[in-house]
């Protein structure tokens, strides 16, 4: 019936049906209906129609509104460079199989609000030139829009999505928001001409050579998205996930326009992306960390303590050393390549000023850390400056281990105590004497006060411990931490034991007090 339909209204000129008002409300087309190449002059009506065998509408064109309300297609949808001319809605309809509308074109507004697409779904090079509603709808499947253009849309979903939302090189040029529960997120080569917003629930981001002219903020949803009526999105196909974002790349990003919050860090690759110093982190953004414990090289166990890092570094670390040191580090995928110490410390430095900025004192410091480590395996630097490093990171890591640094200054108290109690304090105090001339009643006394030279002590070790004189012993020890002197005659050797303690000793006391401002830093 369809066939011999569309074939009395077959316009011999444009070579294609010509239909006026077309209305199939409610119709069943038990086989395929092709209405391929026709032109709907007035609207088309296609309320709660079922496409049994799918349905054919490609290269069509809707000079009025169609309306596709409530519709089923049991099989594929073909709307591929169909014209849209008066706007097209498809609400509540359901795609069984797959829906494809590449290259179509939506002079209007486009409705697929409440649509429910069991397979993928195809948007590729698809024009909106106004807004595009697709609240509520979803996606068993995947949904495509590579190459869309939205001229006027200032909204987009909120939608779920099973698999991947995929938004590579579309255009946005107007301010819009984007709100969807989607498995991943790419934007690859995405042109936002505008102020953006993705408002975004269980999702892996893919920002990789994303367009950003004006400010583009990614932001995860903490509450389940509403639908135009007003009820909770179902989002139990994702059910199985974090509700979380994760952020996976960033390479050929211009972090200046780009401000995260609440976004997880732990496995983005901040490579390629440049002014990451101006890079906006809000909210609880989290990054990598190192793993925690005892690592075994060879006779000299190292104690790794937590600190938020790069997954770079991870990158770096996990190929590199005997296997014990690997441990816990996570390997490069194979088609990702290992940065070099020079470059990470790079990334680690613009970072640390972003976060900086961001009034972000804990982790700033972190990756303050993190490239002072890269700096001291940088084997284009010189020995002597990576020599320094080793040092300063072994006396405190790098001013910011207080426990570190407390524990050098307590072992060193400890050692200047036990040597001024073995050669620094004398055996006995100098006692003064005064010794002068007597001489004729009326003429002048001369008295001369001398202090002998403190005696080295003798005798065993043993008996050169009491607690007399670790009291003394003691006394000076702690003095010299605060620069002063403790007035205690001491031996020659002692004498030198008390200015080492002086000079060493304040400055492990005061990258213990660095190290613990910069953790309390506001």
């Amino acid at each position: 019936m369809l066939r011999r339909l569309l074939s009395a209204l077959h316009d011999p000129t444009a070579r294609r049906p010509h239909l006026g008002h077309a209305r199939f409300d409610s119709a069943t087309f038990t086989d395929g209906a092709r209405f391929d190449g026709a032109f709907f002059a007035h609207g088309a009506h296609f309320t709660g129609a079922v496409f049994a065998r799918g349905g054919n509408f490609g290269k069509a064109t809707f000079t009025g509104t169609a309306w596709f309300g409530g519709a089923t297609f049991t099989r594929d949808a073909h709307f591929g460079g169909v014209l849209f001319a008066s706007g097209a809605k498809f609400s509540g309809a359901t795609f069984t199989r797959r829906a494809q509308f590449n290259t179509a074109t939506f002079a209007r507004d486009a409705w697929f609000g409440g649509s429910n697409f069991t397979r993928d779904a195809q948007f590729n090079r698809v024009t909106f030139s106004r807004d595009a509603y697709f609240g509520g709808a979803i996606f068993m499947g995947g949904v495509q829009f590579n190459g869309a253009r939205f001229e006027a849309a200032t909204r987009l979903g909120p939608l779920v999505c099973k698999e991947a939302l995929v938004l590579d090189g579309a255009v946005f040029e107007v301010p819009v928001t984007v709100e969807a529960a989607a498995r991943v997120v790419t934007c690859g080569r995405t042109r936002w001409a505008s102020a953006a917003t993705l408002r975004l629930r269980y999702s892996e981001l893919n920002l990789r050579d994303a367009v950003l002219e004006y400010p583009l903020a990614v932001t995860a949803r903490a509450e389940a998205f509403l639908s135009p009526s007003g009820s909770w999105l179902p989002e139990t196909l994702l059910s199985d996930r974090d509700p979380g974002v994760r952020l996976t790349v960033v390479d050929g990003v211009d972090a200046a326009h780009l401000v995260l919050h609440d976004v997880d860090l732990s496995i983005c690759r901040f490579a390629g992306a440049i002014h990451l110093d101006q890079l906006r982190v809000d909210g609880w953004c989290t990054f990598a960390t190192t793993p925690t414990g005892i690592r075994s090289r060879q006779l000299l166990p190292r104690w790794w303590s937590q600190r938020s890092t790069l997954v770079e570094e991870h990158h770096w670390r996990a190929q590199r050393g005997r296997s014990v040191l690997r441990r816990g580090w996570t390997a490069a995928p194979e088609d990702t390549p290992v940065l070099k110490p020079a470059s990470l410390a790079a990334l680690y430095r613009q970072l640390r000023k972003s976060l900086e900025d961001g009034k972000n004192e804990p982790d700033a410091a972190d990756f303050y850390y993190g490239e002072m480590e890269m700096r001291r395996h940088d084997v284009t630097r010189p020995q002597s400056e990576r020599a320094l490093l080793a040092g300063y990171w072994a006396l405190s890591g790098y001013g910011l281990r207080a426990t570190r640094a407390l524990a050098w200054l307590l072992g060193a108290m400890a050692i200047t105590l036990l040597a001024l109690l073995l050669w620094g304090l004398p055996a006995q105090e100098p006692t003064q004497s005064t010794t002068g001339r007597q001489v004729a009643v009326g003429q002048r006394i001369s008295l001369t006060t001398d202090t002998p030279a403190p005696a080295n002590p003798v005798g065993t070790w043993a008996e050169r411990i009491t607690a007399e004189r670790s009291e003394k012993a003691l006394r000076v020890v702690v003095n010299s931490v605060i620069f002063r002197s403790a007035d205690q005659h001491l031996t020659v050797v002692g004498t030198y034991i008390e200015m080492a303690s002086r000079l060493a000793e304040p400055i492990l006391l005061g990258l213990a007090l660095l190290a613990i401002r910069s953790r309390v830093k506001r």
